[in-house]
């Protein structure tokens, strides 16, 4: 067992990485569709946005930090003017959360220009900066090393190539050399184009319109601008879209194509209006909260979320349970990260801005208090304190997701795994620094099992430690994974398989 708990001014939150969106539409109002687009994909990233236009001759990129909506109006989209855009929402897994990282990333020369927005992680972006004789000072996110690559790439194409198919040959070029978590859309010329790595770590989604074509990350941001899903695009397939319609190339060696959809997607990223493989994210939740009452019931009087995302499973815990389900807390929306608070009394002040109990439900309740994951397990420790506070009588923690023991380097902001509760403490042990009566988490099989068919291709290292590709050495030295969750030692650096 570890010797410390964790920081009090830390989030229990899990960030993720980013949300990215693209329309082809000659005609249509490309930059308004993909700021409606983005507001959208905002849950996905809120630290920056940024949205490129091209009418394939000249190319305009507008970005800033905070909310969508706080940094473009009418006047700043009515300057984007192009039948072809990229939009970006931002969370900073890798690089820091300044201007310079926010994306579309662009890069320009006299003969070719073109912008990308990254989902995801590099986990190889150490050996990608030897490529290009460049360090760590040079760049600001792996997102800008993949457009230096790229840019690189294409330079020796125009020289040598007056072809106008140069930065598809160039794209096609680069990818292989990429290794980890990436699903990109871009512009180019006249063209937008989606990519998706070998493993579809995380989502993209192909969309029609009556007049054009979409990429987005989630199925909302088609819905929200009236397109069609067409499909998911396919892990390690890059779609090429212009006026001659869509087609695909598959530049990633066979054995390379292993499907692993990150399987928080379905627990906490996704917004529950969408889809995944085919699959509904609301029912989804809803049999992971009726498998966790199989699993784990209590003797209560109430079953309440701790909102948004976790409400979908009270649902189904209370209707498997036949226990009333009731909404216990307020949150407040309009709130990012929890600021560092230096007192008990400021950090619990600092909670209940983001969410709020409310007295008349809980009080003299025994709870059953729903939440999709524990990471660091600060914020909720201060939320059972509150509901304890305004009078509920038991807490039983219901957590619809296995204890989270493993980083995560595929655009979780999980990393450090000294700062997992659950890599550090045993369960009773969380449920003490909760303050909790009981705590149970959902099992993997029943976790898997919530899935509709099939119930395979997921990634789920954070919960297991088993990654499914081989991480670099320099990752499993820094994060305390020379050895394999079973405890049995694995033969120097090499990754923990599936």
């Amino acid at each position: 067992m570890a010797s410390s708990l964790p920081e009090a001014d830390e989030t229990d939150s899990i960030g993720e990485a980013c949300g990215v969106f693209g329309i082809w539409g000659p005609g249509l109002p490309t930059s308004h569709l993909t700021y409606l687009a983005l507001y959208a994909l905002q849950h996905r990233g809120q630290e920056s946005a940024g949205i490129a236009v091209t009418d394939g001759v000249q190319m305009c990129v507008d970005k800033g930090m905070g909310l969508v909506p706080a940094i473009f109006n009418e006047h700043r989209l009515a300057a984007l003017t192009g039948h072809v855009a990229i939009g970006h929402t931002r969370y900073s897994t890798t690089g820091s959360s300044t201007w310079r990282n926010a994306q579309p990333v662009f890069r320009g020369s006299r003969l070719t220009q073109f912008a990308l927005a990254h989902n995801g992680n590099l986990i190889n972006t150490r050996e990608l900066l030897e490529l290009t004789n460049m360090t760590a000072e040079d760049v600001g996110s792996d997102s800008d090393v993949v457009a230096e690559l790229l840019a690189r790439e294409l330079a020796a194409h125009v020289a040598t190539d007056s072809d106008p198919h140069a930065f598809e040959k160039a794209l096609l070029t680069t990818l292989p050399q990429l290794r980890g978590a990436f699903s990109f859309v871009m512009l180019a010329g006249d063209r937008l184009i989606g990519v998706r790595d070998p493993n579809g770590f995380r989502p993209l989604f192909l969309g029609r319109l009556d007049d054009g074509w979409v990429l987005a990350s989630e199925t909302p941001a088609l819905d929200v601008i009236g397109a069609t899903v067409v499909r998911e695009v396919a892990p390690g397939e890059v779609i090429f879209i212009d006026g001659d319609g869509v087609y695909s190339e598959w530049p990633f060696a066979d054995e390379r194509i292993d499907p692993r959809l990150c399987i928080f997607e379905f627990v906490y990223f996704a917004r529950p209006d969408g889809e995944l493989r085919g699959e509904s994210i609301q029912l989804a939740r809803q049999r992971m909260g009726e498998q966790l009452a199989r699993e784990a019931p209590a003797d209560a009087d109430l079953v309440v979320p701790i909102p948004d995302s976790s409400i979908p499973g009270a649902q189904g815990y209370a209707r498997q349970s036949g226990i009333p389900y009731g909404d216990g807390f307020v949150k407040n929306r309009y709130i990012g990260r929890t600021f560092i608070a230096p007192s008990q009394e400021l950090r619990e002040a600092a909670v209940r801005i983001k969410l709020n109990p409310i007295k008349r439900v809980v009080e003299g309740k025994r709870l059953v208090v729903i939440d999709d994951s524990i990471v660091r397990a600060t914020t909720l420790r201060e939320t059972v304190r509150m509901v304890r506070k305004a009078g509920a009588a038991e807490v039983h923690l219901r957590i619809l997701s296995p204890p989270y023991r493993w980083p995560c380097f595929f655009g979780m902001d999980t990393a450090d795994r000294s700062k997992l509760i659950a890599a550090n403490l045993s369960v009773d042990d969380i449920r003490e620094y909760l303050g909790a009566d009981s705590l149970s988490y959902l099992s993997l099989d029943g976790l898997r099992g919530s899935m509709a068919p099939p119930r395979k291709g997921f990634c789920d290292a954070c919960l297991t430690g088993r990654y499914p590709i081989e991480l670099p050495s320099e990752l499993l030295a820094a994060t305390d994974l020379g050895a394999d969750p079973s405890g049995l030692p694995t033969s120097g650096a090499t990754a923990i398989r599936r």
